[in-house]
């Protein structure tokens, strides 16, 4: 191929800078009960869907609450925290638009409906979307390919004919084993491990260099 069927983006590391904001809003609920913060946790989470880092508070952490009420705190706090907007990524609001004039466009994120719907709408992108799909939709969250997969469903393409667009281990991971081209733009606080940034086709410093020339150049080489 040489354009893509579509492109699919991340949302939080891509088009907003969030995993402080549920790092910070999951450390304050287990700190709310004593609990001390497992090593891992942060990293372990990140790619989950909210099924499932609920019930990793739950049983790994040790909330003493139902993890439909843990996913409901986190949720509100983070919904909360972005009350005064959320904290998008310098230059992602202007890559979305520039993207969305060439190619159709999806997300697939991590993110629970309620957050991705407020973050879109508050930021002037959510008709630049032709389909979000919300891992909690569609059952196992990434490095599992579901949430892409889905992605491309709603879309009518093959995910193996999309470019996605990532920034962590587990995203890259997901993204791939979906069949999509991957480009991955890390960042800084949660750099992805070699051996899923080796699984991108190409590597951005940020993304504002994020353009349609890029995406065609690597849809051409092929996922």
């Amino acid at each position: 191929m040489t354009l893509p069927a579509a492109v699919l983006f991340d949302l939080d590391g891509v088009i907003v800078d969030s995993e402080g904001v549920w790092d910070a809003v999951r450390r304050e609920i287990a700190a709310a009960h004593g609990l001390p913060w497992p090593d891992s946790a942060t990293l372990d989470m990140m790619g989950m869907s909210s099924p499932e880092w609920s019930r990793y508070m739950c049983e790994v952490v040790g909330v003493p609450e139902a993890a439909s009420a843990i996913n409901d705190q986190v949720v509100h706090g983070v919904i909360g925290a972005y009350a005064d907007g959320p904290p998008f990524i310098t230059g992602a609001r202007a890559a979305v638009d520039r993207m969305a004039r060439r190619f159709a466009l999806g997300l697939a994120s991590s993110s629970n409906r309620e957050v991705i719907d407020a973050v879109l709408a508050d930021g002037g992108l959510a008709e630049r979307f032709r389909a979000t799909v919300s891992s909690e939709e569609v059952g196992p969250g990434k490095p599992a390919p579901d949430v892409y997969l889905e992605a491309a469903a709603r879309l009518g393409v093959d995910a193996g004919a999309c470019v996605a667009v990532e920034d962590s281990s587990n995203g890259v991971r997901s993204a791939a084993a979906a069949g999509c081209a991957v480009i991955c733009i890390p960042r800084l606080a949660f750099p992805p491990a070699a051996d899923a940034l080796a699984l991108a086709k190409a590597v951005l410093p940020s993304i504002a260099a994020l353009w349609p020339e890029v995406v065609r150049g690597i849809a051409g080489r092929g996922a």
